[in-house]
């Protein structure tokens, strides 16, 4: 289709076009992501996760260096709260990161979450795919730091960062979050801060304590983002992981994400023919408008749905 072969040849603006067709869910955007389907899956896509303050765009922008000096194309998709009043990301793309703004060879996409939950902005997987037909690898997704509804990352992902951060109470966090479940390595960021050598040990007291898990250890990889140190530990360290992990470990994860995916198109594709097919114009609203007053519980609300469409 129109734009499918400019946006597999690489041509960043293509691209750009292309997750704007999807984030708004123009109808040409399926027919899209269709077509490109069978280019996408090669890319190693590292997503990072942790608090708000932990330095993840810090992080993301020296990582995207590192990666470059290796002579590799890079995608970037960093996750932004919404703003309240255009349902845009707050943060751009053009504020992150400007001194690769110009660089072909990486390309950074702001989305906004739109009140999804999970960290994550509803077409982040969409928008990976077609960064990852552009010929982008590795592919870095950022999340926007919201704690225990981070954990969504891990359905996006290859390898799953979680950063954190001596003094910000991260070991609580991590306990509360679940994060110990999802890590595939941990970054323990502003490691020249104090408390850094506290919440290492802790960090590792925690992963002593969990059994019955048959994957290999998180590394542990100390970084003082601001000043590119680490920086180089933490590629070695996603790399090893990567070899470590086996071709039928990645290739089980894939599946998982997979599967979760095509439970989530299926959701969304099922609501919204349910409402168009159940409600006439306008009858929506004055369901909500009932909930809200409080005259019908959502309960009572969604039996009275299935019921009309076991009727018809």
């Amino acid at each position: 289709m129109p734009g499918g072969q400019a946006l597999l040849s690489g041509d960043v603006r293509a691209l750009a076009r292309a997750i704007s067709a999807v984030e708004e869910q123009r109808p040409r955007a399926v027919a899209l992501l269709r077509d490109v389907f069978p280019r996408t899956g090669r890319a190693t896509v590292l997503g990072l996760t942790g608090s708000p303050g932990s330095g993840k765009s810090s992080l993301v922008d020296r990582l995207v260096a590192g990666y470059r000096e290796e002579g590799r194309k890079v995608g970037v998709v960093a996750v932004d709260p919404s703003s309240a009043f255009s349902g845009g990301a707050i943060l751009g793309d053009r504020i992150r990161m400007q001194r690769h703004a110009r660089d072909d060879g990486v390309f950074i996409r702001s989305m906004a979450t739109r009140g999804h939950l999970g960290g994550l902005a509803r077409a982040t997987n969409d928008a990976v795919d077609l960064i990852d037909a552009a010929g982008f690898d590795p592919i870095l997704v950022e999340t926007v730091g919201v704690g225990q509804d981070e954990i969504e990352v891990v359905r996006t992902a290859d390898v799953v960062a979680v950063v954190l951060v001596p003094g910000m109470g991260d070991d609580i966090q991590a306990i509360k979050a679940g994060i110990l479940e999802i890590a595939d390595l941990f970054v323990i960021n502003k490691a020249d801060h104090p408390g850094a050598d506290k919440l290492e040990a802790e960090l590792a007291y925690m992963l002593d304590l969990v059994e019955g898990d048959e994957r290999s250890r998180p590394a542990i990889v100390r970084t003082v983002a601001v000043r590119g140190e680490g920086i180089d530990e933490l590629r070695e360290a996603v790399r090893a992981f990567l070899d470590s992990a086996g071709r039928e470990r990645r290739l089980a994860r894939r599946r998982e994400r997979a599967e979760a995916r095509l439970r989530a198109v299926l959701a969304e594709r099922v609501v919204r023919w349910v409402v168009e097919r159940t409600f006439p114009r306008g009858a929506w609203d004055g369901v909500v408008e009932d909930i809200a007053a409080r005259r019908v519980d959502p309960y009572t609300a969604v039996e009275g749905l299935i019921e009309r469409l076991e009727v018809r």
